[in-house]
């Protein structure tokens, strides 16, 4: 990975994960200047705001993904690069 650049997890928003996150499992969603972490396991925004529309699609594709997502966690967690995941259509 080069350094300074952050991994793309899904691109309908904007979604990263960064080298050394810590728990609780979440992502950084990004909505033009609008940012927020989502803990997608209990489905609580944190850390900033996203506008409602966006954060009820964001929602909906977390929830669709859960398993993805924990699995890419897993990953995560063990120093490795997460998958890509499906965006919403």
């Amino acid at each position: 990975m080069v350094e300074g650049c952050v991994p793309t997890i899904s691109m309908f928003y904007g979604m990263y994960y960064a080298p050394g996150e810590h728990k609780p499992a979440h992502f950084h969603a990004y909505y033009g200047e609008y940012g927020a972490r989502h803990e997608f396991q209990n489905g609580v925004f944190t850390d900033g705001d996203i506008p409602a529309r966006q954060r009820k699609l964001i929602e909906a594709w977390a929830e669709l993904h859960k398993d993805e997502l924990n699995a890419d966690w897993d990953l995560v967690m063990n120093g490795e690069e997460p998958f890509r995941i499906t965006p919403l259509l």
